[in-house]
């Protein structure tokens, strides 16, 4: 099978494998009220390192800012999120759990962990931690891939700038 062909697989996979997920972690999402998209901002918001942006989120997702800021609003109004001014940037707000925030991903991820064992029933855990790690070198080379592709775009561009600047001179 060549490369291409396997990649189309995998992406149908990942679309079946994911739609299975979403369902059977609607129950999670529900119980609280929260869209998907709502979910997933605040898990990223929870779960960050260091306190992320709007435009961080939606490129760590690959989702347009503007769906993230949507949902990060919506979280901000019900008491979830909270926004802090950036001291690196003027306009892209920093955004912090709440305290009920954090309770409410650490409610989230107690349920999702009683649904993720019972979908993983009989799969070797080894098996999901070398998927995973599979997944992540897949991502990590694509988006290694895209930006490649983006320099060349951009090279390529300000070379053909060049040289119709020097056949107009």
């Amino acid at each position: 099978m060549s490369r291409s062909l396997a990649m189309i697989a995998l992406l149908d996979e990942l679309a079946r494998t994911r739609g299975r997920t979403s369902a059977a972690f609607q129950s999670v999402r529900s119980a609280e009220g929260l869209a998907e998209m709502e979910a997933i901002v605040l898990a990223a918001v929870v779960r960050a390192r260091h306190a992320p942006t709007v435009s961080q989120i939606g490129r760590s997702l690959g989702h347009p800012r503007q769906v993230i800021q949507r949902a990060a609003d919506s979280l901000q109004q019900r008491d979830l999120i909270r926004f802090e001014d950036n001291p690196e940037h003027k306009r892209a707000r920093l955004l912090l759990p709440t305290g009920a925030g954090r309770a409410m991903q650490q409610d989230r991820d107690r349920q999702g962990l009683a649904v993720a064992d019972r979908l993983t029933r009989g799969i070797d855990p080894q098996v999901l931690a070398d998927t995973t790690a599979g997944l992540r070198l897949i991502r990590e080379t694509m988006e290694r891939n895209l930006r490649e592709d983006e320099e060349e775009r951009i090279d390529d561009d300000g070379d053909r700038g060049a040289a119709a600047a020097a056949a107009a001179d």
